[in-house]
């Protein structure tokens, strides 16, 4: 059963982060059409240019991918932790989930 509720919360942070990663994926993408489309521009400051947006690209590319894996394995720790912590103090949680509906209760209420 806690897999199920790992999986369920995993998924439901894994589609913003990932919509950001493909986000950064797509600038990157962009960028290097856009250092292709000027590729037939001459001159030495524009070659220049070019390496440079060419390295930074392919640094960015780096940090991408291991800012992905890192976000990634924090989420799933944090995850597993969080499960861990209502599994090992489910009347607490069940006291604070109660607390919590009352609080919002009388918040309504007052409306």
């Amino acid at each position: 059963m806690s897999t199920n509720i790992m999986d369920t919360v995993e998924a439901n942070l894994a589609a913003p982060m990932e919509k950001l990663m493909e986000d950064l994926r797509l600038v990157v993408e962009n960028a290097e059409e856009l250092l292709l489309a000027t590729a037939n521009q001459s001159g030495e400051s524009a070659e220049s240019a070019r390496a440079r947006i060419q390295e930074t690209m392919n640094e960015a590319k780096k940090h991408l991918l291991s800012a992905e894996k890192v976000v990634m394995h924090q989420t799933r720790h944090a995850i597993k932790a969080t499960d861990q912590y209502v599994h090992e103090n489910p009347w607490k949680m069940i006291g604070l989930a109660a607390c919590a509906g009352a609080i919002i209760g009388m918040l309504v209420a007052k409306r």
